[in-house]
């Protein structure tokens, strides 16, 4: 494996959040660690001008050339990009120049099209998707769980949280989450509270190893950290889970994207992102 650090720049007139995400795809091909700087809001000739002069600073510090992965749609801001002693990855013109040939029609170079309709449908609900999975994370309330699109189940700390908050803000579903604890393996059977909404439940597991790792990162030495109580909480939960017919998967070795969209498939929920 190549332990040599490669810079890559990450450069838009908004967010940057597109080229970002594309970028990770990409890279995510390679053995090779990157360190990623992005630069938003390029959106003026003198912003340009000095991403320019950082890249160049980068590429001979480095003695390397950076690697740039850009959304700019002006052209004159792009062409000063395109002056870096850089390897420039121009996604719309590797993109856009070509669909418009195809479609025959020209795109609208407009600076932030993509957040231009902001208010719309999908965006509210969106927002009140993270409304409903904050207020509804690790069991804290009970109220409107008929409205959620689907509840997680777990032991604490096996992703269920990031996981609400990623459903939630990429595609407007409502996620609740509860944590199934040592008081519910006693009783052998689920919470009462989540027994009228089988049908919406989703269960996440994790290696005990790992959970005890990530615990100890958070109580340091306790019981509720041990491998031993990890272990048990783990089999518990589990063992309920088949018992209620729940399915689930390890969080493990996957990602969140790829645990949501797992979700996705299962509960058949289809969300569009705008």
């Amino acid at each position: 494996m190549n332990h040599q650090v490669r810079t890559v720049f990450i450069i838009s007139d908004g967010t940057g959040i597109t080229a970002e995400t594309f970028s990770h795809s990409i890279l995510a091909q390679f053995e090779i660690r990157f360190k990623q700087i992005r630069l938003p809001f390029i959106n003026t000739l003198e912003k340009a001008s000095q991403a320019l002069l950082e890249i160049n600073h980068h590429a001979e510090k480095s003695g390397e050339k950076p690697i740039v992965f850009t959304t700019l749609v002006n052209e004159e801001i792009n062409a000063v990009i395109n002056q870096a002693n850089a390897m420039v990855m121009d996604m719309f013109h590797t993109f856009v120049a070509p669909l418009e040939l195809e479609l025959k029609v020209k795109s609208t170079h407009a600076i932030g099209q993509f957040h231009q309709n902001i208010d719309t449908e999908s965006y509210r609900n969106r927002i009140e998707a993270i409304n409903f999975s904050l207020a509804h994370d690790d069991g804290q309330s009970h109220k409107n769980l008929e409205s959620a699109d689907v509840i997680l189940v777990g032991v604490s700390r096996s992703g269920k949280t990031p996981t609400c908050l990623y459903l939630a803000m990429q595609y407007g579903v409502k996620s609740a989450n509860y944590p199934l604890i040592p008081d519910d393996f006693e009783r052998g059977v689920l919470p009462s509270e989540l027994k009228k909404y089988q049908n919406k439940l989703f269960g996440l597991t994790i290696q005990a190893n790992r959970l005890s790792e990530i615990r100890n990162e958070r109580r340091p030495g306790s019981k509720y950290a041990s491998l031993d109580n990890c272990r048990y909480e783990v089999n518990e939960a589990e063992a309920m889970m088949k018992r209620e017919n729940i399915t689930w998967l390890s969080s493990t070795h996957k990602s969140i994207e790829e645990i949501a969209t797992t979700i996705l498939q299962v509960i058949k929920i289809d969300k569009p992102t705008d």
